[in-house]
């Protein structure tokens, strides 16, 4: 897929079919990733698994981050990101908790669960009022316990987005109209991996800064969990 069209990835027919049938956003992550499982008989299958989506913005040429943090702002990302994950459990890792402003550790409405495999640093994420596991599968293990957890968020960032592939079924992308240097980039999603839907259906949303940015939905075809 290309950034372009939504993920940092090199999956041209994913790109194509993008572009050939563009169609809104859905109004649902879950029934979207429901009907990504429909067999070749057009029949969806129910779940087998919550829905396990990863969530980031990136740039044209993928950057994600930068110095520990996003080099672009767009409150109009971060009101999709706050509508998405809210209610849900939300898994990242600790240098994602740290670029946080205080003020938003934890991230209300929803269990904040931090990755990190630094013993000394257990009580003060915990103090902070984070759930602190030692690894992907422990995260999707205290997710699965929390409320909320019929959809599980994967916030990043680049490390744990590699780790946390195989558990996901669902990508929500922002991307911005713009391209920068950056220490951190978007993950690869595979030919696994079909384009739902995008907002705008053609050419580019501008927020009130005068950032274009387009959001586009990623899911894993035939309910499987990539391998």
């Amino acid at each position: 897929m290309s950034a372009e069209g939504g993920a940092n990835a090199g999956n041209n027919s994913g790109a194509a079919d993008a572009a050939r049938a563009p169609r809104p956003y859905p109004d649902s992550v879950a029934e979207a990733v429901t009907a990504a499982s429909a067999t070749d008989a057009g029949q969806p299958q129910p779940l087998a698994a919550p829905v396990v989506g990863m969530i980031w913005a990136q740039t044209t040429n993928g950057v994600i981050g930068r110095d520990g943090g996003m080099p672009w702002h767009l409150p109009e990302d971060l009101a999709h990101f706050k509508r998405t994950t809210l209610n849900h459990p939300v898994i990242m890792g600790r240098k994602t908790w740290e670029s946080f402003p205080d003020k938003y550790r934890p991230l209300p409405g929803r269990t904040n669960i931090v990755i990190s495999r630094r013993p000394e640093m257990r009580d003060q994420l915990a103090a902070e009022g984070a759930v602190v596991v030692e690894s992907v599968e422990d995260a999707m293990a205290a997710a699965a316990a929390s409320p909320g957890s019929d959809e599980i968020w994967i916030l990043g960032g680049g490390e744990i987005f590699n780790l946390a592939t195989q558990h996901a079924n669902a990508a929500s992308v922002t991307v911005i109209d713009m391209e920068t240097d950056g220490d951190t980039y978007a993950p690869q999603l595979g030919p696994e991996w079909k384009f739902d839907g995008v907002s705008p259906t053609e050419g580019w949303s501008t927020g009130a800064n005068g950032t274009r940015y387009r959001i586009s939905l990623w899911v894993l075809g035939n309910n499987g969990r990539a391998q």
